[in-house]
């Protein structure tokens, strides 16, 4: 007992101190894109501005022309990509989980072996693919090869194995065939899994940057962090510009998590079904 008496402020103590290096930067970053220049020049590590401006966004929009187009190329390509996973890995992992077929343990075992494979080893294979497919700068040479993930295929195949049966039993005495079984009562009965998938799977495309860097070459094509790279390099000087298009780039993501942070968390008990 007095071991936990001791433990567990220590406990919080160390959480309360991880959570402030995390947090202090980026609320200092939030805060020097409201300053202005001259502010953020001067040093201090003030949180309020001292001299509070709206102009570095208004900059960002007005004078990079392509930041827009940047933003959109990012929303297009992260909610595509993340609906194309929610869909396919949760098929592929609910048919490893349930259904027979020939080669079945040969397909899992290939998609545990494609999770050992560092996916740096495969960007020369998917540019020389995409070229020869005429994909390059164009938004389905980003979404499809990146349309289904080994690793989320693996999770909810894990999550199917634990999916009660006499729900799905139940279904087809209700005269439900496979696919309505799966899209009307596994899917909306998956939800805590699927949260789980889009936090993950939005977070990786919206920062996706190696990816873009091999297959973009047209700026107008380029996705919001390779055109942040390049804004940096145009703008290496101005660290309120910066600040203030780290935010529009990080506010997106942020979103995401607080929207699906109570699906994220929560986890299903299945007590058995009528």
């Amino acid at each position: 007992m007095k071991s936990w008496r001791w433990s567990t402020p220590v406990l919080y103590l160390l959480l309360i101190g991880y959570a402030l290096v995390t947090i202090v930067p980026f609320a200092w970053a939030l805060s020097a894109s409201f300053k202005p220049l001259s502010e953020i020049a001067a040093g201090g590590v003030n949180l309020i501005p001292q001299a509070f401006t709206l102009a570095n966004y208004q900059t960002i929009f007005t004078q990079e022309p392509l930041f827009s187009r940047w933003l959109l190329n990012s929303a297009i390509v992260a909610l595509f990509v993340t609906l194309l996973n929610l869909l396919f890995n949760s098929m592929a992992g609910y048919a490893l989980a349930r259904l027979q077929f020939p080669g079945k343990t040969v397909w899992f075992l290939i998609i545990l072996a494609a999770l050992m494979i560092p996916g740096q080893i495969t960007l020369l294979p998917k540019f020389l693919i995409l070229k020869s497919l005429g994909w390059l700068n164009t938004y389905h040479g980003l979404i499809l090869p990146t349309a289904i993930n080994a690793t989320f295929i693996f999770m909810m195949r894990q999550f199917f194995l634990n999916f009660p049966k006499e729900l799905e039993e139940a279904a087809a005495l209700d005269g439900l065939g496979r696919m309505e079984t799966f899209f009307r009562v596994v899917l909306p009965l998956a939800k805590p899994a699927l949260a789980t998938q889009t936090i993950f799977v939005f977070m990786g495309a919206w920062n996706e940057f190696l990816l873009p860097l091999v297959i973009m070459a047209d700026p107008a094509m380029f996705t919001l962090p390779l055109g942040l790279n390049a804004f940096k390099g145009q703008y290496i000087s101005y660290w309120n510009y910066i600040m203030a298009a780290s935010m529009i780039f990080t506010l997106p993501a942020l979103a995401i998590y607080a929207f699906f942070n109570r699906y994220f968390i929560q986890g299903i008990t299945f007590t058995g079904g009528k």
